[in-house]
């Protein structure tokens, strides 16, 4: 048997800091990567701890983001604990936090003050509005970048009311590009012998995804709104009506599209001027979407989907939870594990997306740890 590789991160240790969604989100991506995180919290532990949904008391949402992390519970406001993080410090190489700009600095651990005294350690700040610019010492959640950065505007449908993604992406992607640039500086740090300051903003991060928005503006002068599923530039590439529900069809380029009419013996629609290319095909969408729908609607989803998976015509069904975490390719690939924590029982979660030759994609998880859990062992080794 070929032994385990060891992963990416082993024999890194992260100081974890953050609370609620960006900063856990970041510091579960180091740890699913190989790294200790060693989860700082308040005396009260991290508010995320008292969001539900719940499992015999136990915050379902804090053991999603938390698994595979220790605890102890220090308040940086006293001269002790302090002394004891300082200690952490001295043997870590990350520090994540996503404080307000200036709480760092507040309490005597901003960049400037640690750089100085832990010249390798990379810091890492995720905020609502970075560390920079006039809002930098504003509050954010993450309804509140992806209003201000622009992504609600283009969700939803044409004339309905301001809609959220229905997943907190101002906070995800936010953790996703800290957790890069983690990466990026460890890598660094091996030629140059330095840490350096991450800043990361979770507004920034939303324009960041805002994808070929920004095109489409500079090279219209239109301002783009929503599209309901509808891709502003590819067509057809939306959700359709069948006999029983709906599917997404996504035929991006000529070719798919001929395949498309010859699977649903509409070749007519090939040689109609107005869809002679993707460009006309764009411009009459509306128009295309009815003549598809005349043929969708005789029959149900799956007939569908066995015929133009057939074809070769990329396409799926639009899975509810429930679906999707039962999904065979879902089971493949390992993407829901547990894990067993002693008060809640065995607990389902999200696996590791990134999949690595030669390390271990475990099926379990280590539980999220309950507050101050690990206090015992990491001041032994200190």
């Amino acid at each position: 048997m070929t032994a385990s590789t060891p992963a990416p991160l082993s024999g890194i240790t992260v100081i974890d800091l953050s609370r609620i969604l960006a900063g856990p989100y970041c510091t579960m991506v180091l740890a699913e990567l190989g790294a200790r995180v060693i989860k700082v919290e308040t005396p009260e532990g991290d508010d995320a701890r008292r969001i539900g949904p719940f499992i015999e008391d136990r915050s379902a949402y804090f053991m999603s983001l938390n698994h595979d992390k220790e605890s102890i519970a220090l308040d940086l406001r006293e001269e002790g604990d302090c002394v004891l993080f300082h200690k952490l410090l001295e043997k870590a190489d990350v520090l994540v936090e996503n404080f307000r700009a200036g709480t760092m600095e507040k309490l005597g651990l901003g960049w400037e003050e640690l750089n100085a005294r832990y010249p390798r350690l990379i810091y890492a700040a995720t905020s609502g509005f970075g560390h920079t610019g006039p809002y930098n010492d504003r509050a954010a959640y993450d309804m509140v970048v992806q209003a201000m950065g622009g992504i609600m505007s283009l969700t939803g449908h044409p004339g309905g009311a301001p809609t959220r993604v229905g997943t907190s992406i101002g906070d995800i992607a936010a953790g996703l590009f800290t957790a890069t640039g983690v990466n990026a500086a460890l890598y660094q740090r091996q030629s140059t012998g330095k840490g350096v300051k991450i800043d990361v903003a979770m507004l920034d991060c939303q324009l960041a995804i805002l994808e070929n928005a920004l095109a489409r503006f500079a090279a219209t002068g239109e301002v783009p709104g929503p599209l309901g599923a509808r891709h502003p530039s590819i067509t057809p590439f939306d959700a359709f009506t069948t006999a029983d529900g709906y599917l997404v069809i996504a035929a991006g380029n000529d070719r798919l599209f001929e395949r498309l009419c010859q699977t649903l013996e509409r070749t007519d629609l090939a040689t109609n001027d107005l869809f002679a290319d993707n460009h006309l095909r764009t411009r009459h969408s509306e128009a295309l979407k009815d003549e598809l729908e005349t043929v969708l609607t005789t029959k149900p989803t799956v007939h569908w989907l066995a015929l133009l998976e057939a074809a070769g015509v990329p396409c799926g069904p639009i899975n509810n939870i429930a679906q999707v975490i039962n999904d065979p390719q879902i089971a493949a690939r390992n993407m829901v594990v547990t894990c067993e924590d002693p008060v809640a029982g065995t607990v389902p979660i999200l696996g590791n997306p990134i999949k690595i030759s030669g390390v271990t994609d475990s099926t379990s998880r280590r539980p999220a740890p309950e507050l101050d859990r690990d206090r015992k062992r990491i001041l032994s080794e200190l």
